[in-house]
């Protein structure tokens, strides 16, 4: 099924519940930043600030991990 672009944008927004943890990434070349959002938009705790590699992927889903353990 085809929708409108403002259509799905707004299917994207409702799936948004309060169980849901919205990460944000700032990409760059070797270093990146993520950030975490409640379903209201709210920051959770401090950012991650991680590396494009391996380890940096690890860091971050650990740090991901976090954020869901307190909810």
């Amino acid at each position: 099924m085809k929708f409108k672009q403002s259509n799905k944008q707004n299917q994207r927004i409702s799936s948004i519940s309060e169980t849901t943890l919205v990460i944000g990434i700032d990409n760059a070349k070797h270093n990146h930043v993520a950030r975490a959002f409640n379903y209201r938009g709210i920051e959770l705790g401090k950012r991650c600030l991680f590396q494009n590699d391996d380890n940096g992927l690890l860091n971050l889903l650990a740090w991901a991990d976090g954020r869901t353990a307190g909810r």
